[in-house]
């Protein structure tokens, strides 16, 4: 069993999940944060994604982005376990990756929190607390490694948690905590997902 201050990564870092752990086959993402139930007189609805890219930074087909209309690919290869409507403790949503199974020109596996209707609403990253992104062997629910986003958010409304990189055989994990102001629209156009606003 890894230490566990060991798994926490600071933003840009990177560890190699089968240097971690060789038995690892299948991943369970979790993401959580703590939000408000309202804010400006709306509900404040966060939202789970992923993206699986090629080489070339993007999707092969629109199918590779899975979110809340699309909660699976490639016959269950990733799986989103749903939408959740509230922030509170603990792991908000989850994602499971049947690592052997992704296609071998899958490069990297990208996941995002974006607002909903956050330009509409006005609502931003500013009031989003002790979020976070956590990697699991699913097999045995072992954590391998953890990011905190602790940084100031400001007027970002879209987050790159972290990220999946094949390597070799294995796969390691890059914690990104990277903020945008495009929302969940802007992040998907720029994996060159072929979306209409959301």
């Amino acid at each position: 069993m890894t230490d566990n201050n060991l798994l926490r990564m600071l933003r840009g870092q990177e560890v190699n999940l089968h240097d971690i752990d060789p038995g690892l086959h299948r991943a369970r993402v979790c993401i959580g944060w703590e939000a408000p139930e309202m804010d400006q007189g709306f509900p404040v609805d966060l939202d789970g994604s992923c993206f699986l890219l090629g080489r070339d930074g993007r999707v092969r087909k629109d199918a590779d982005f899975v979110f809340y209309n699309n909660l699976e690919t490639d016959g269950g290869v990733v799986r989103h376990y749903g939408d959740t409507l509230t922030g509170g403790e603990g792991d908000r949503e989850t994602i499971d990756i049947d690592l052997e199974a992704l296609h071998f020109d899958i490069e990297k596996v990208a996941f995002t929190v974006t607002i909903h209707n956050s330009e509409e609403r006005q609502q931003n990253f500013g009031f989003v607390k002790n979020a976070y992104i956590r990697v699991l062997n699913l097999d045995t629910k072992a954590e391998l490694a953890r990011h905190d986003l602790t940084q100031s958010a400001g007027s970002d409304n879209a987050f790159v948690f972290g990220e999946l990189q094949r390597v070799g055989m294995g796969w390691r994990f890059k914690a990104v905590g990277q903020g945008s102001a495009g929302g969940l629209y802007q992040i998907a156009r720029d994996f060159n997902v072929n979306v209409a606003p959301l």
